[in-house]
């Protein structure tokens, strides 16, 4: 059996991580690295640096939360790593380079519409909501009527209603849960 992996400062409690307890991890880290970034080596690539962050004490495993969502937070960070490296250097135009006609053609970008299925359900749903905050209680109608659809400043709507803004957020938070249940 290797040896621990010192992930955290000597002196705490869960000063290390055997590798035992990494490798059940690895298939999620895998797949959750794939759902984002859409390459599998590149998935497999981030997944090793992790690891190896982790093996060298790059990362740190405090032990404030579970292992795997302390892993995952490393990973979203390679994530973001990567992405801003590669902003530099990945191209819209990338795709088009190889026509041979010099890289004047301009790319293909997808701008979704939705079907008229869609734009019928989104109206439903719409109007039900509507109707659901037109019956909420006056006091929390007009807090959501003037702070999120009319999208007031929160000073000018605590001032039309004469309450604290404390005040006007638990108004709000209430009609969420009312909206919710």
């Amino acid at each position: 059996m290797p040896a621990p992996i010192a992930a955290t400062a000597p002196s705490h409690p869960a000063a290390t991580v055997a590798w035992s307890e990494l490798a059940p991890q690895r298939d999620y880290l895998v797949r959750y690295a794939r759902r984002r970034l859409l390459d599998p080596a590149l998935a497999e690539d981030l997944v090793h640096d992790v690891f190896e962050a982790v093996a060298s004490g790059r990362a740190l495993f405090g032990g404030r939360s579970a292992l795997r969502s302390w892993l995952v937070a490393v990973l979203k960070h390679k994530i973001v790593d990567l992405v801003r490296e590669r902003v530099g250097y990945d191209s819209l135009d990338a795709a088009g380079d190889d026509d041979g006609d010099g890289g004047t053609a301009t790319p293909e970008l997808a701008c979704p519409q939705p079907r008229p299925d869609e734009v019928a359900e989104q109206r439903e749903r719409l109007a039900q909501t509507l109707a659901r905050i037109a019956a909420l209680p006056e006091h929390l109608r007009r807090a959501v009527e003037l702070r999120l659809l009319a999208d007031a400043d929160s000073d000018a709507v605590c001032r039309e209603l004469s309450i604290s803004e404390s005040n006007l957020y638990v108004r709000l938070h209430r009609a969420r849960c009312a909206l919710a249940g």
